[in-house]
């Protein structure tokens, strides 16, 4: 059986890149903390959307999709599932919300992970919901010529409950006794999770549902305004490479888990850069127009709709075209493709034009 000490991590030594992460999302949160204390009510404009791009994202991730007219529909609960992947969708949604509401009332045991990967499961009948695995599985790429190869074994059923009560314990004891920083804690434990990969389905969605309750219960709310499922499904390759290295020598306990530390954190920091971004779109009342070219001016090179979906949540679809043509039409915006391969890039103007 693996062993599992906590403890022991604090004896390591932090290079830059992880300090510098570390110093700057306590920068950022400190930050965040005085907008939610000044403007409240605009903030929460970006929750709702948040959610639903946080179900969206993660389920695509695993292959569960649906459209974006459906997936608004299940997360505000105006519609019910109409398939099996919506029925996954809706699961998501619900245990989303939990965490979003009650999450300084869930302790982290293996008891209460169970609860939620029952409610995951809630929309459809899975016997498998709220238990650990009963066969072995593994973490498998298949390649372009159709063969399948086993980049991870996790470990074997029997000893799954026991390693879930491990790492629910250990992460307890270092973050009660304040011995390990706990954004350091958090990747560490999401990273064992993976490993141990305790269900025999749900466990990439229920680490990302794991990884918002562990950083809310540690005061770090930016999954609240911000989707980090999104940044993680924008850049999955990355997400994948940074596990695999980190899973080299996990069942030996060599593991050298910094590569996941640093990508989590970085995805953190990114998430509050932008939540700045858009408290300045939203702090103050702006036209369409006005939003998305000030969203514009934040992104560098080409971009897509979908790009600029992400930095004006509180905009539809119809306001961002409508904008993009009249930035278009005025010259400040470069419009190349067609369909879903369209682009934008900004010009440099001599002049402005009126819009």
């Amino acid at each position: 059986m693996r062993t599992f000490n906590y403890s022991a991590i604090r004896q390591q030594k932090w290079d830059s890149d992880v300090l510098g992460l570390i110093a700057a999302i306590y920068k950022e949160a400190g930050k965040q903390e005085l907008y939610l204390k000044q403007r409240p009510e605009e903030l929460e404009k970006l929750v709702e959307i948040a959610k639903i791009q946080s179900t969206e994202a993660s389920n695509a991730i695993e292959g569960i999709v649906t459209t974006s007219t459906r997936i608004r529909q299940l997360v505000k609960e105006k519609t019910t599932p109409r398939n099996r992947d919506e029925q996954e969708i809706a699961g998501y949604r619900d245990v989303l919300s939990i965490i979003h509401e009650s999450f300084d009332a869930i302790p982290i045991t293996q008891n209460y992970i169970l609860q939620l990967h029952k409610i995951l499961y809630s929309h459809m009948n899975n016997p498998l919901a709220g238990r650990t695995k009963s066969v072995q599985n593994y973490i498998t790429a298949t390649y372009p010529d159709g063969h399948v190869e086993t980049l991870f074994t996790p470990l074997a059923p029997y000893e799954t409950p026991e390693a879930l009560d491990r790492i629910c314990a250990e992460y307890n004891r270092v973050i009660g006794n304040m011995e390990l920083e706990p954004l350091i804690a958090i990747p560490v434990f999401i990273h064992d999770f993976l490993c141990i990969h305790p269900f025999n389905d749900g466990n990439g969605r229920m680490s990302r549902l794991l990884t918002t309750l562990l950083l809310y219960r540690s005061d770090f709310y930016v999954g609240k305004y911000i989707s980090l499922e999104a940044k993680i499904a924008k850049n999955k390759e990355l997400y994948y490479a940074a596990l695999a290295q980190a899973q080299i020598g996990w069942h030996e306990g060599t593991e050298d888990v910094v590569p996941f530390i640093k990508y989590l954190l970085g995805t953190i920091l990114a998430a509050y850069k932008d939540f700045e971004d858009r408290v300045a779109l939203v702090e103050t009342k702006l036209s369409a127009l006005e939003v998305v070219r000030r969203a514009s001016k934040n992104r560098l090179g080409r971009f897509s709709k979908q790009d600029l979906r992400e930095l004006c949540p509180t905009l539809s679809d119809s306001s961002i075209e409508g904008a993009l043509r009249k930035l278009v039409a005025a010259g400040e915006l470069k419009k190349e493709g067609k369909g879903k391969n369209t682009c934008y890039f900004r010009l440099i103007l001599k002049s402005s034009k009126t819009l």
